[in-house]
């Protein structure tokens, strides 16, 4: 062979080469090829939480961050720093203008986000929620972290058994009109009534998503009902501020209180006593669920009874009559077993 013929053989090798790495490239690796949907591009999920920056749905997003690594996708997480319901509108129609593939939202009020998740797919995105509901939209799959039962159950019964299944508790909600919130204590008090008729409610109050005007409302609370002996942080925020409102008035082992508070935000107060217990769940196994889900009706695939999502995650069941999956029971979180979640 001559000089030349080498040469061309050489440049024709090393061309090929280049193709290839270039192919492999663009296309991606076999995880990136499983993230792309019909049109080859890569799937971009955007999450919208309630409001950006606590720890309960920074913990979502973590489990968000993972799930798009393992799958291939783009995880978009985006929120307004106030659990404004306008605000969070705002920050859906942004996302609706960039034509995100799918759209999450954990509405802070399930109905007028509606007529907006309308609009996105009228645009040809998919929309789903995530925590918390809107039933009466057009989502395609609310991704449920536990049962309504479960959780105002759990609730119910860890305060229950420190107030000796009597005397009076009242709750500090957050937000008016979140869906997930008032589907609780709807099951709170339908399941005082009946388990505990010694027990009773004797107020429910809104602190937004604000803990320092959960603290507030629970002082205010101890102070109008003397006789109060329980206390219930309905929410993430909330959860450590009537503890920190028992703690503060020097109530520990008088006033009981449990909540939905994360587990390191909860720490110092299970501690303590001033908080007997938080009923929570895995919330980054929530996260990466929720973008699991997401890449699943972006490429058009349909749900099974029991879904394998992820190696760290048991079996997630889908109920096609609700169009919803559970992420599965909710957990009891003490002192003893607090540190063995890092949010």
């Amino acid at each position: 062979m001559s000089k030349r013929a080498m040469a061309l053989v050489a440049v024709g090798l090393v061309g090929a080469l280049a193709m290839s790495g270039c192919s492999k490239k663009s296309g991606g690796s076999s995880g990136a090829s499983a993230g792309s949907g019909k049109d080859g591009k890569q799937i971009a999920v955007a999450f919208v939480p309630k409001l950006q920056g606590i720890p309960y749905f920074e913990a979502m997003n973590t489990g968000g961050q993972k799930a798009a690594k393992d799958l291939g996708i783009n995880w978009i997480y985006k929120g307004s720093t106030t659990a404004d319901p306008g605000a969070q509108t705002d920050i859906v129609k942004s996302l609706i203008q960039q034509k995100v593939d799918v759209l999450v939202v954990a509405p802070n009020d399930p109905d007028s986000m509606a007529p907006v998740l309308a609009d996105a797919k009228a645009k040809g995105i998919h929309v789903m929620t995530s925590d918390t509901d809107a039933p009466n939209s057009v989502r395609e799959v609310f991704v449920n972290q536990a049962t309504a039962e479960g959780i105002g159950r759990g609730l119910t019964d860890a305060l229950l058994e420190k107030m000796g299944s009597q005397g009076k508790y009242a709750i500090v909600s957050c937000g008016q009109t979140a869906a997930n919130l008032n589907s609780w204590i709807a099951v709170q008090k339908q399941y005082t009534a009946e388990k505990y008729p010694k027990a009773q409610i004797v107020d429910t109050v809104y602190a937004g998503e604000d803990e320092a005007k959960a603290v507030s409302m629970a002082k205010d609370l101890m102070n109008a009902h003397a006789d109060l002996t329980g206390l219930v942080g309905e929410c993430t925020s909330s959860a450590p501020g009537v503890a920190k409102a028992v703690r503060e008035a020097g109530k520990i082992g008088k006033v009981f209180t449990v909540g939905l508070g994360t587990p390191q935000a909860m720490k110092p107060y299970l501690a303590d006593g001033s908080s007997t217990a938080a009923i929570l769940w895995d919330v980054e196994s929530l996260g990466y669920l929720t973008a699991w889900a997401g890449q699943q009706i972006a490429q058009g695939k349909s749900f099974e009874t029991s879904n394998k999502v992820g190696s760290d995650l048991a079996d997630v069941k889908y109920f096609s009559d609700q169009k919803m999956l559970l992420l599965g029971d909710p957990l009891r979180i003490t002192k003893e077993n607090v540190d063995q979640f890092n949010y």
